[in-house]
């Protein structure tokens, strides 16, 4: 059986890249949010904001470990399998990977041993300006390794160099042209603002998880409710940037616009847009479809009355897939509007004072993370293969890119030990954060101030003797796992 090169070659890339892609995401979202609680806790000095960022800096330093073991990953790929196009790129591509390094991964790692073991080394205000680095680091690698993927997408600032073996390449003539192409700004706003919602959702899902165990009750109910305002802000702002960043689609490339909304004909007049069916590319049409009329034109021209370009305005070696697309947009969408529902209508129960006695809510915000990871990978994956068949739009082809010298039967080869290596690293992570979750955080006690005329009670003897009544006092003021805490120290 022969096996397509080209084809393996794209599903080991897609294997590698959806995998590291689960931990990018919640590295951003998480860092924010970390943020915000340490900010309460700089403003406030209530003790119960710095047990967040104790319990959640944790977390977040298992997530960037194994992102980052898994990025470096994708770099390799690029001189194996895909050495033609890394030539052809490079020039682009280097600027962008060297700018990423020097300004984000340094930043982040650098202040991460800080963030994590500084506690009790450095100064609160030291600890919270490292916090913010590690934050600001995560962000701005999001920000240069969006702006090389967005060049894929919309090519600028660049020229076209014959060199001396015949081989053409693109090379930069305008270097914030290239940062500022015509789609980097839209797909960054809406990388940035679903990475709030994987932050915000990663947070929802562990707290309705201790309160409905009815464990470290306080300390869930206040990070609960600043997720939850998180996740409302960044759904809310996320449905906007979407909008605009279709708009910049059908502007830049109309058909993958057209794929994802399987629009195979241009009409003559609105274009309706589906909110579910399944495409059926052969027939051209959508099967078991529910649009709603002139939707798409509104969307798209703010007019119902002008058509939107279908596939059949492009030839037909140029038209992307239509299923994948199709159907990982629509997913996205609608996860998204999940996301806003989940977190006004929170809100609202909030507000009503209902909200942490509905058991089926939480329920809801427990697995809602799943969600937010599908949403992620989905935008990705329509965003992708919505370009084929180009890897660089209108310059260079996907069949084009591949390395000469590999061979399907060593992709296949590496795909199978990825596989492998990927399964374990992800049981190694589930692991991991599973067993900090069931740990819980270190929660702080408080103790009363003792009345006038009377002792503390927190004699050397009273403490002895509650050590050996109770057997699990200790002389610090950090309860053992298993006591319980009612109150937080103000």
């Amino acid at each position: 059986m022969h096996l397509d090169v080209v084809l393996l070659s794209r599903i080991q890339f897609a294997l590698t890249i959806m995998f590291h892609y689960i931990f990018p995401p919640l590295t951003i979202g998480l860092g924010v949010f970390m943020v915000i609680v340490e900010t309460a806790w700089i403003r406030t000095k209530n003790r119960i904001f710095k047990d967040m960022a104790l319990f959640w800096t944790k977390l977040f330093a298992v997530n960037f470990a194994i992102g980052v073991a898994t990025g470096i990953v994708m770099e390799f790929q690029f001189g194996t399998n895909w050495a033609t196009y890394s030539r052809f790129v490079g020039d682009i591509f280097g600027s962008a990977l060297a700018a990423e390094g020097i300004f984000a991964f340094f930043l982040e790692s650098g202040f991460l041993a800080v963030l994590v073991f500084g506690w009790d080394r450095v100064s609160p205000k030291m600890h919270y300006f490292s916090t913010c680095m590690v934050s600001l680091g995560s962000i701005f690698s999001s920000i240069w390794i969006v702006i090389a993927n967005s060049w894929q997408q919309t090519p600028a600032g660049y020229h076209l160099v014959k060199t001396a073996n015949g081989f053409v390449r693109a090379e930069i003539v305008d270097f914030w042209a290239v940062v500022f192409n015509p789609s980097s700004m839209y797909r960054l706003t809406h990388v940035w603002f679903g990475s709030f919602i994987l932050g915000a959702f990663f947070v929802l899902s562990i707290s309705a998880f201790y309160l409905l165990k009815n464990r470290h009750v306080e300390f869930a109910k206040h990070t609960f409710l600043i997720a939850l305002a998180y996740a409302a802000f960044g759904s809310c702002s996320e449905l906007a940037s979407g909008h605009f960043q279709a708009r910049a689609v059908a502007r830049n490339q109309p058909a993958k616009l057209a794929a994802l909304e399987a629009h195979f004909k241009t009409g003559t007049k609105g274009t309706e847009m589906y909110i579910i069916g399944l495409p059926d590319p052969k027939k051209e049409k959508v099967d078991f479809g529910i649009a709603i009329p002139d939707m798409l034109s509104i969307l798209v021209y703010d007019n119902p009355n002008t058509p939107v370009a279908g596939l059949d305005k492009f030839p037909k070696e140029d038209q992307p897939p239509v299923m994948i697309p199709f159907l990982s947009y629509h997913m996205m969408v609608g996860l998204g509007m999940m996301f806003i529902a989940l977190s006004l209508g929170g809100l609202f129960f909030y507000w009503r004072g209902t909200l942490f006695n509905k058991k089926w809510l939480l329920i809801c915000y427990v697995f809602a993370v799943l969600g937010a990871y599908a949403a992620n990978e989905t935008g990705w994956v329509c965003a992708e293969v919505g370009r084929q068949p180009w890897l660089v739009y209108g310059l260079l082809r996907t069949a084009k890119g591949v390395s000469p010298s590999v061979t399907s039967g060593e992709v296949l080869a590496s795909i199978i030990m990825f596989g492998i290596v990927y399964a374990f690293l992800f049981a190694v992570w589930v692991y991991v954060l599973n067993d900090k979750i069931q740990h819980g955080p270190e929660l702080s006690k408080e103790y009363k101030e003792p009345e006038p005329g009377t002792t503390s009670g927190d004699t050397l003897l009273d403490v002895a003797s509650r050590m050996f009544k109770h057997g699990r006092y200790s002389l610090t003021n950090t309860p053992s796992p298993e006591e319980p805490v009612e109150k937080h120290a103000s």
